[in-house]
């Protein structure tokens, strides 16, 4: 398999006090064992960078972890990551104060309304849905969080939807939920059975299981008119339950942007079995 035409992935993770552990070394675990070659290790798919607001970032469970980049140098090159990963966990105060990393979603958001020629996916990790939904960035889009914050996140979705007069968003009870599946539709989205519209997914309590991931053969080849005509210029939003969700979302991303076998080995290697969540078309009919 040739790799030398393939670009890394660029992923930016935003740590923030409190967050939780498994939020985030979860995502970084499963990522960091994605190869376009399983057999190569150096074909690495994904190149990782941590931001933050200070040097060393503390988790709920007291962890210290390192940033690499300040805010500064993120927001100065954010229209180069094709990831941003928002953990969960220490949300309160960061609604409470309007903090990072609100900014930097927004942000990126925004970089790809302005850019849609580029793919470019938001993931957030339990709780982290809900500073999503702060910043709008959930509007008319499908979404989940940890079952604990289920209440939380629809009142949020409320007020916000208010404010910015904007859709409501639909909060289901799922491991994952993508939004805005671009090239994961195909050329027929009528004939893909893995697509589920918003209108089929289930409301809390009442949770089902997840539907099988489809990738499209040829995944760069769906236009750029089409990507803009999308809700936020095309940007992916995936937001999974909690933090084991995490990792089932990550390899969701693997098995898209590098492919199923490199899926499967990492399955393999961390002795993890992926639970499916579901795709929901952006076009609600």
């Amino acid at each position: 398999m040739a790799t030398q035409d393939i670009p890394v992935i660029r992923v930016l993770m935003a740590l923030h006090p409190g967050m939780d552990t498994l939020d985030f070394t979860g995502p970084l675990e499963i990522l960091s064992q994605a190869r376009h070659n399983i057999n190569d290790a150096s074909t690495k798919a994904f190149d990782i960078t941590f931001v933050a607001q200070q040097e060393h970032t503390v988790t709920g469970q007291g962890a210290s972890v390192r940033a690499t980049v300040e805010y500064k140098e993120a927001y100065a090159t954010l229209k180069d990551y094709d990831i941003l990963i928002i953990p969960g966990g220490g949300t309160e105060a960061i609604l409470k104060n309007k903090t990072e990393p609100l900014g930097i979603i927004k942000a990126y958001s925004d970089v790809q309304k302005k850019y849609p020629e580029k793919e470019r996916t938001l993931f957030s990790v339990c709780s982290g849905s809900l500073l999503l939904a702060q910043q709008g960035v959930l509007s008319g889009l499908s979404a989940t969080t940890h079952p604990d914050y289920f209440t939380k996140l629809e009142k949020l979705n409320s007020e916000v939807s208010q404010r910015d007069l904007a859709e409501r968003c639909d909060v289901i009870e799922e491991r994952y939920v993508v939004n805005n599946l671009r090239y994961d539709l195909g050329e027929n989205p009528d004939e893909n059975p893995h697509i589920r519209r918003k209108s089929d997914a289930k409301r809390p309590p009442n949770g089902r299981k997840g539907s099988m991931s489809w990738k499209e053969s040829n995944t760069r080849r769906e236009s750029n008119a089409r990507r803009a005509a999308l809700r936020l210029g095309g940007l992916r939003v995936i937001t999974s339950g909690g933090v084991t969700c995490g990792l089932d979302a990550s390899l969701y991303l693997v098995s898209i942007m590098v492919s199923e076998e490199s899926a499967s080995e990492i399955e393999r290697i961390i002795q993890y079995k992926w639970n499916k969540g579901i795709v929901v078309d952006g076009i609600d009919i």
